[in-house]
């Protein structure tokens, strides 16, 4: 499915919000919860027929033995979850289109909840009930059959790309910022791409803003593809925490369909710390919320997780209602910060998303900015392309820490990376990296640890799949080898102008000089194209310019003239 098919296909299911919105019996703040739920009963159905007859078969064989088992317990096994009968979406799609059709979406959902102990209390129920309205009661049969043209051979993350897709736009729809839900695929592949989070012994991954669980599942997915066993991932574990109990549910959903193990906490991550998270944990992952403000001083200033570095401080109080005043953090940006730093243990690895103005923020956050670089654990920063987020335009920057690195000779540098011009264009007004784009990059990072084999496996891969593409897609693989050899000739890191740079803290232009700054753009330069011309033809060419110029600014004058005496003329002045 190409992106452009992917959009359509969104566009198409939007339409289902379009409808239950005219006709149901809703307030417009709980339009998301019905059709989240009916996206995951979909979603279950096609996941759960992908292993259906692998189960069925394992029944059989064990059927009347010594080890003979139940179906539910085999699917579990297999799968991850049990789906019954009744919650097969043919079975709901092709009932009568009446009011009985929520009560068989009802059942469907309390029949999942009841075969898989960890979706307790999780799956949207009663709700249903509004969708058949006495005037029209085939309004839920209308949009029942509108996800069942979710096609079952799509490839993509049909819950991460289509359910977090939903997630954004109903948060829009209620006027908040939808990206405080959503983290596009192809920025969180990235991200993992550089941690590069192993599986087993124990690992665990915490996101304190988890949202409906994107990290974790695509940190799975990188483990899976990266050959872990099933032993390694059942030994993996995530830890999320999340305040609003309508997404809690909806990140665990994400887990169970995906087959993730872990937990979700209902939490504040500012006054709340579930998981006693400093030095915890190997990975840490996160797009927090940028810029909140009001985050009270006094009940955070003690935390060891936010205190070690330094906390933010206002120079003034900030009044409550009612006329208590009490001292507020100014910006909360340097909170998540330290979160993620302290939460690392001594090998621990993070990635998070940050707002552009953290890179160069002032005041208290540059004296925290100091303590961090200082500390050695910033392995990397990346300036992301803008509008690669569903409702945010400006480009935002992207943090890496890694703790063993304050333990080496890369102590005081920095690896920056400026990819504001690495995206591929979906539509107008939205960017992704591709598949290869995310290798491309993520092997710049390779190349700055020594990992040069890294380097010549890809170029491999590439030329790999040249010899075997068609014609028509023969020229794309061989752009992918020509960016790589032509930035990194000898295979090996060299910084390149206009996209990466490392930066020693000390020496001219270095990270001291540039007061403590994390901003790429002030370390990897801007390319000048060469135009090709000499010296006396760019000489020529300005000169023309400048004529030409010149004539225009005269036609204009004239025509001014001519505006100003035709008024004059009109109004008899």
């Amino acid at each position: 499915m190409t992106d452009l098919e992917l959009k359509q296909l969104k566009d198409n299911l939007w339409h289902a919000a379009d409808v239950l919105r005219s006709g149901a019996h809703l307030a417009a703040n709980k339009y998301g919860q019905p059709i989240l739920g009916l996206i995951f009963l979909r979603y279950a159905d096609i996941l759960y027929k992908q292993h259906k007859d692998e189960i069925e078969k394992e029944y059989e064989f064990l059927k009347g033995t010594r080890r003979e088992r139940n179906i539910r317990d085999i699917a579990i096994e297999k799968c991850g979850f049990y789906l019954p009968e009744c919650a097969y979406y043919d079975y709901i799609n092709d009932a009568p289109d009446t009011a009985e059709k929520a009560t068989l979406v009802k059942n469907a959902m309390e029949a999942i909840e009841q075969n898989n102990s960890k979706m307790d209390g999780v799956l949207p129920k009663d709700v249903y009930g509004q969708l058949v309205p006495e005037e029209e009661p085939e309004l839920l049969s209308r949009i029942v059959r509108i996800f069942k043209d979710i096609p079952e051979d799509i490839s993509i993350d049909l819950f991460g790309e289509i359910y977090e897709y939903f997630l954004g736009n109903f948060a829009l729809s209620e006027g908040k910022d939808g990206g405080t839900f959503y983290t596009p695929a192809s920025v969180v592949r990235y991200m993992v791409e550089v941690i590069q989070p192993q599986a087993g012994a124990e690992k665990k991954i915490l996101d304190p803003a988890c949202g409906s669980g994107g990290m974790f599942v695509q940190a799975a997915r990188y483990m899976h593809r990266h050959n872990a066993t099933n032993d390694e991932m059942m030994k993996f574990r995530c830890y999320g925490v999340e305040k609003e109990p309508d997404t809690v549910k909806l990140a665990k959903m994400n887990l169970f369909l995906n087959d993730v193990r872990g937990e979700i906490t209902e939490a504040n991550s500012f006054y709340s710390d579930p998981y006693d998270a400093v030095g915890k944990f190997d990975y840490v992952m996160a797009n927090p919320p940028f810029n909140v403000d009001e985050v009270v001083y006094d009940k955070v200033k003690d935390d060891a997780r936010f205190n070690e570095y330094g906390i933010p401080k206002n120079k003034t109080k900030s009044a409550k209602k009612g006329g208590d005043k009490k001292e507020t953090v100014p910006n909360a940006n340097y909170l998540w910060i330290n979160y993620f730093a302290t939460s690392l243990n001594d090998t621990g690895r993070a990635a998070l998303v940050m707002a552009n103005s953290a890179s160069d923020a002032g005041k208290s956050e540059l004296e925290i900015r100091k303590q961090l670089i200082e500390a050695g654990i910033i392995k990397q920063m990346v300036t992301l392309p803008s509008n690669m987020f569903t409702s945010v335009t400006l480009p935002a920057t992207l943090w890496f820490f890694d703790k063993e690195k304050a333990g080496t000779e890369k102590k005081d540098e920095i690896l920056f990376i400026d990819a504001r011009n690495v995206f591929t264009q979906v539509d107008r007004a939205h960017r992704k990296f591709s598949d290869e784009q995310i290798k491309n990059l993520g092997i710049i990072t390779r190349l700055y640890e020594g990992k040069t084999d890294e380097f010549d496996a890809l170029i491999k891969e590439y030329e790999d799949n040249k010899a075997t593409a068609p014609d028509e897609e023969k020229a794309y693989w061989q752009e992918q080898i020509d960016w790589l050899t032509e930035r990194f000739p000898n295979g090996t890191y060299n910084d390149v102008i206009g996209l990466c740079k490392v930066a020693k803290l000390d020496g001219e232009d270095g990270i001291i000089d540039q007061d403590y700054s994390l901003n790429a753009g002030r370390y990897v330069g801007v390319v000048i194209e060469d135009d090709g011309m000499t010296e006396e033809e760019f000489k020529q060419t300005m000169l023309d310019l400048n004529a030409e110029l010149s004539t225009l600014n005269a036609q204009a004058q004239e025509l001014e003239k001519q505006i100003e005496e035709n008024l004059k003329s009109l109004f008899g002045e």
